[in-house]
């Protein structure tokens, strides 16, 4: 869920970003174009076109003389037509949405003189800023130098003309207030929408897994009440066994069977001990994790001792966690027997330590070399390295994932890495109730 609104956040700040550059970079077009085609000239004429009338009005009434010193004396400070407006006359047919850009922006224009006196002020209807704010205005951009720029919703260019500099204003406010509500309106909706695909992605991912789920836990359930229906049998067939080995002394087909029960029933119990630690629900206790590290180290130090090979330990004492003692006996047990049938040396290294808010406990031995591959499938169920079910081995593979079942109901993580030509098992363990 974070990543999808992190990525639609992030693809509307592009889309806004790269929507505003266009639109002011369009405006800024538009403005350039009005200023190109500006004239000074035309927009005398327009003004003395537009005080013609009143001039002969008042000759009628006063004078022709007293009418053409009026007109003469007149600022030509009329609202400006647009100039390529006097050029073309075809727009006036078209109806309101197919106009142009061009004739439908709003522009204001202040002309200065070489002198730097006003020749000529464009304020539209002066429903915005007065004429004299206006000019103050564009005296200052004219001050700073810039020959184009913006401030607050207006775009602003300075261009030189003949004999004179024109700095043209175009009003942005209308285009950028549409580009905000368009950008409001697509976060609303986005927004809506992308927790809507949450829900209904949820409600999905449920119906997809549930079978998954019911699948795996009838899985689990066949393994632990097909072990607890061979533990029964495995073990009259064994009781059988010992009974007729006191009367049939050194009977081959008799070792042979207590030898295969002897096998069965150890599987069975590792099947019952792996259906155990992920299924079942065990008591959690406060103990000395030091404690129990030590009491198991010493009991494969003789064992190692007895192969030819050195436990060499390195326990950090007061350690307390919360656990299921024998469960947690359980995975030191499975590590250390591993190190002992699998090492390549005659020396495994057993650590336990405390790191910030975990204990963390490895265990390393001299190993041939181990490929990435091997080593992610070592904690999967009935997996050997050496792909070959040896007959005098009574081990199955379980005994890794019996030890990451228990590490993963503890909270914690159990890793596996190769170095240097030792393997090392590394479990973390949180530690609670101190």
């Amino acid at each position: 869920m974070v990543s999808l609104v992190l990525l639609f956040t992030v693809t509307l700040s592009v889309i806004m970003f790269a929507s505003t550059q266009e639109i002011r970079q369009k405006n800024m077009d538009v403005l350039n174009r009005y200023a190109s085609q500006y004239s000074l000239e035309k927009e005398k004429g327009s003004s003395e076109g537009q005080s013609g009338p009143e001039g002969q009005g008042s000759s009628e009434g006063q004078g022709s003389s007293e009418g053409q010193t009026s007109s003469e004396d007149q600022s030509p400070q009329q609202p400006l037509v647009k100039p390529d407006a006097q050029l073309s006359n075809k727009s006036d047919n078209q109806p309101p949405g197919q106009r142009s850009a061009y004739e439908l922006s709003t522009f204001y224009s202040v002309s200065f003189s070489v002198d730097g006196s006003v020749l000529s002020v464009f304020n539209g209807e002066k429903t915005v800023s007065s004429d004299e704010n206006l000019t103050e205005f564009a005296r200052q951009i004219l001050n700073e130098g810039n020959p184009s720029g913006r401030t607050g919703n207006l775009s602003y260019v300075v261009m030189k003309k003949d004999g004179y500099t024109l700095v043209a204003f175009m009003d942005n406010t209308v285009s950028e207030a549409g580009l905000q509500t368009m950008m409001r309106n697509a976060l609303l909706v986005g927004g809506v929408s992308l927790v809507g695909m949450f829900f209904i992605s949820v409600f999905l991912a449920k119906r997809i897994i549930r079978p998954l789920e019911e699948s795996d836990k009838k899985q689990k359930q066949f393994l632990s009440d097909a072990s607890h229906e061979l533990k029964t049998p495995i073990a009259v067939i064994d009781a059988n066994a010992e009974i007729l080995s006191r009367e049939l002394s050194h009977n081959e087909w008799l070792s042979n069977i207590q030898y295969e029960s002897n096998r069965m029933g150890k599987l069975v119990k590792q099947l019952l001990d792996f259906s155990s630690a992920e299924n079942r629900e065990v008591p959690m206790e406060k103990l000395d994790f030091s404690h129990v590290v030590t009491g198991e180290s010493l009991v494969f130090e003789t064992f190692a001792f007895e192969n030819g090979k050195v436990l060499q330990s390195n326990i950090e004492e007061g350690i307390v966690l919360t656990g299921n003692q024998n469960q947690l006996t359980q995975v030191i047990s499975v590590l250390l027997d591993n190190a002992l049938r699998h090492t390549t040396g005659t020396q495994i290294e057993l650590n336990l330590k405390k790191q910030g808010h975990s204990a963390i406990l490895s265990v390393s031995n001299d190993a041939e070399e181990i490929s990435q591959e091997k080593l992610e499938h070592l904690f999967d169920r009935f997996y050997r390295v050496d792909d070959v079910r040896n007959s005098e081995d009574n081990h199955y593979g379980l005994g890794l994932s019996i030890a990451q079942a228990v590490v993963q109901k503890h909270g914690g993580t159990i890793n596996v890495g190769y170095s240097e030509g030792q393997i090392t098992f590394t479990v973390q363990l949180p530690i609670k109730g101190k």
